[in-house]
């Protein structure tokens, strides 16, 4: 099952939360990007996409350089997890468990 939120500015699915919560665990848009095999300027994007849909930032970044940059979730970026994760769970449920193969 696949659940995509569409909001008034743009479609919100499983691989935007992806990239969120990949960016959650690397700690920047490079590694999630990397993590989850897209390339840096897809992620970029997405996560431009995002902030768009959104009216506000879902991903704090730091510049690289020398010393190297960083992302981190803003309280939006978490909000839209666990309100994706939310629907995704009560859709679950509501269908219930998945037949079984096989069967018809």
């Amino acid at each position: 099952m696949t659940i995509r939120l569409d909001l008034p500015a743009g479609r919100v699915g499983p691989g935007k939360v992806a990239l969120l919560e990949a960016i959650d665990r690397e700690g920047s848009i490079s590694a999630a990007a990397r993590h989850l095999g897209m390339s840096y300027p897809r992620a970029w994007g997405l996560v431009s996409q995002l902030d768009t849909i959104l009216g506000e930032e879902v991903v704090a970044r730091a510049p690289g350089g020398r010393k190297g940059g960083g992302a981190a979730l803003t309280e939006a970026g978490r909000r839209l997890i666990a309100r994706y994760r939310a629907v995704e769970a009560a859709a679950q449920s509501a269908a219930g468990p998945a037949p079984e193969a096989g069967g018809a």
